[in-house]
């Protein structure tokens, strides 16, 4: 493949994007004390080697996943389309995406190895191996982090060097935001005593950043093609990177919270004055932003790039000082702690709480800050919408709304009130987050009707060769992934067999351990009750059309099988989670299989009491339905009577009596 005539002019900006992040993170290691640390006599040692080579891989991670994950993001919503297939454009983009991937790939092996080297504390010849280096990468959680970025990383190679689809294409770019994720939760981050508020606002930084750079990145080194469709695609970038920067903004004060003791840790520590200096280069990258949106998109809509490029390359250049900030701030101590902590603290994350009583539960929140952004957004887009319609004088069920608020209250209730706190410490309360999470929240997100109000507050794209928002939700509604996962049959196994997958095999405890685990499992929770919850009461399109009655008995079936998960819980005799209930030693409150049983009581009572309002809202449509149909087919036979020519099914029917008729008759004859 040649990418001469993609790389030939633009080929500085990456170059002297690397160079630059190189030299800055160098620099910054050197001045914050992370790099070649003075180590005393007597200690082991991995020499300066590994203390430049380390920071040197994470760099190289940092820089592919920044190049692979903007190539891929420029090839799904920055490229025109070609009848429904890759641009030339696009088609280029995504195999340079695969160089850089490569490229990930090389630099989080050698971050694999070095990392090992640099926890052994001895020369990378007495320590590496090919036994020692696998039982590193499938055993140690860092090195099972960054093992599982590089592999990830290589599925992208893969996928973007062979695909020649715009499916393709969405698939990798999910999969290197997911391999963007795992070094997030070994980090500092992780080693913070609030680390829930630490690695979930960091997942907020870290994304959004990785977003923002790699899409100017992409735009910036594959300018080519028209400044008709360049202009397209810098207008369609400029609201994501303003949502970025904003972002950013907030994640980065949660994430500075949570890693210093004080304020004046910024000014009087190493860790702080990095993170000053970070703050200032990325404020500067907003600022070139704003120049950005003010000058270069009206030079590219008179067709002159140049501006484009310039503006473009200076926020390349200031993003790689950034990067090059957070390789030395991986490497900085940062200023955490104080006081030693307890068992319950360094498992929790958090001091065991007081006893459970109505006012600490009211009281004493855990916010969940990934959770409350994402919240937050939906509850923002749907809002957008409703005003959107009502601009334009189309109305919306003032209930609908209601109902999708209150979906996102009882969302940020179960993951960020007392319940989140006391969620990890009894089971009995986990349940309640489960049943609020997999049941209530659904429902009242499922009948606000958001794909409803989406299609009709989207406006349909002008060119087909740049598909719009609502172009891509309709191709999602009729993609065969979604046609298979609303089956009936595929939407009831995954509701009710996870949960029985979850309780009793060893998933639960990893939930409770790892808070990565914990926010994949409310997300399930929420994925697979909503996907249920669509097939069986669902007001939006959906790819299957399923009949009332089949609806009522998928209903039945889920209660059974939840009261069942209830009543076994009640009576069995062994424990869940037994090791992680025995190093916690809660002092206060029920015996773990106390309480075990108790959580059993809550799902087998009122984790019944939605359901029945699920088979209540079934019945009323099943009703409402009917009703239409009667009303559809009295029309139809009023214009046919109006016309003097018998209605079809009409005339069907009564040949169908006729026929029963004749046939009773010569029977009794």
């Amino acid at each position: 493949m040649k990418f001469q005539g993609i790389l030939r002019r633009p080929v500085l900006v990456p170059a002297a994007a690397v160079l630059i992040a190189a030299a800055v993170g160098a620099a910054l290691l050197h001045w914050g004390g992370g790099a070649v640390p003075q180590t005393a006599p007597g200690l082991p040692d991995p020499g300066p080697t590994t203390a430049w080579l380390l920071p040197t891989a994470r760099l190289g991670m940092q820089l592919g996943a920044v190049a692979t994950v903007g190539l891929l993001l420029a090839v799904v919503l920055l490229s025109p389309r070609d009848d429904g297939r890759l641009s030339p454009l696009g088609y280029r983009r995504l195999r340079v995406a695969a160089i850089s991937a490569g490229l990930w790939v090389a630099a989080s092996a050698v971050a694999v190895c070095y990392t090992l080297v640099d926890l052994f504390g001895l020369p990378a010849s007495q320590v590496l191996s090919a036994r020692a280096v696998l039982n590193f990468a499938f055993t140690v959680p860092i090195g099972q982090a960054l093992a599982l970025n590089g592999l990830l990383a290589l599925v992208v190679l893969i996928i973007a060097a062979v695909t020649l689809r715009p499916v393709g294409a969405v698939l990798a770019l999910l999969l290197s935001l997911a391999g963007v994720v795992p070094p997030v939760f070994t980090g500092h981050a992780a080693a913070a005593s609030n680390h829930q508020l630490a690695v979930s606002g960091l997942l907020l930084h870290v994304l959004p950043v990785t977003v923002w750079a790699g899409g100017l990145f992409a735009l910036a080194i594959t300018a080519r093609g028209s400044t008709a469709d360049l202009a397209v695609a810098v207008r369609r970038f400029s609201p994501l990177a303003l949502a970025c920067l904003v972002t950013v903004g907030a994640s980065g004060f949660v994430s500075a919270a949570v890693r210093l003791n004080r304020p004046a840790d910024l000014m009087t520590t190493r860790y702080g004055q990095l993170l000053l200096v970070k703050i200032a280069v990325l404020a500067a990258v907003g600022v070139a932003g704003l120049v950005h949106r003010r000058r270069a998109i009206p030079a590219l809509l008179a067709g002159q790039r140049r501006a484009f490029l310039r503006v473009a390359g200076v926020e390349t250049l200031l993003f790689a000082t950034a990067i090059g900030a957070a390789v030395a701030l991986s490497r900085t101590p940062a200023p955490i702690g104080g006081a030693e902590e307890d068992a319950a603290t360094s498992l929790l994350g958090f001091p065991m709480p007081a006893p459970l009583t109505v006012v600490t539960l009211a009281r004493d929140w855990l916010p969940e800050p990934l959770v409350i952004a994402v919240v937050l957004a939906f509850a923002g887009l749907y809002a957008a919408g409703v005003w959107r319609l009502r601009r334009r004088g189309d109305t919306w069920p003032v209930a609908r709304t209601a109902t999708w608020l209150a979906g996102c209250a009882v969302i940020i209730l179960a993951t960020s009130s007392g319940l989140a706190r006391y969620g990890p410490v009894l089971f009995s309360i986990h349940m309640v987050q489960h049943l609020l999470l997999m049941m209530v929240a659904p429902i009242l997100l499922v009948l606000a009707g958001p794909i409803t109000l989406a299609l009709r507050a989207l406006t349909p794209s002008t060119d087909p060769r740049w598909p719009g928002p609502r172009e891509w939700l309709q191709a999602a509604l009729h993609s065969k992934v979604t046609r298979k996962l609303t089956h009936p049959v595929v939407a009831l196994a995954l509701y009710v067999a996870s949960l029985y997958v979850l309780y009793f095999t060893g998933l639960y405890e990893l939930a409770v351990r790892s808070h990565a685990a914990h926010l994949a499992m409310v997300g399930h929770f929420l994925g697979v009750g909503y996907l249920f919850f669509w097939v069986v009461i669902g007001i939006d399109p959906a790819p299957r059309r399923i009949a009332h009655p089949l609806k009522l008995i998928l209903v039945l079936i889920s209660m059974v099988l939840h009261a069942f998960l209830g009543v076994a819980l009640m009576q069995s005799t062994a424990l869940l989670a037994p090791d992680w209930w025995t190093a916690l030693a809660r002092p206060w409150g029920p015996t773990p299989l106390e309480d075990q049983r108790a959580a059993g009581g809550i799902a087998w009572s009122f984790g019944e009491l939605p359901t029945l309002i699920v088979l209540g809202a079934v019945m009323r449509q099943w009703i409402s339905a009917d009703q239409r149909e009667a009303r559809r087919r009295d029309r139809a036979a009023d214009r046919a009577e109006a016309e003097g020519r018998e209605d079809a099914e009409l005339a069907a029917y009564n040949r169908m009596l006729a026929e029963l008729a004749e046939r009773d008759r010569r029977t009794r004859g």
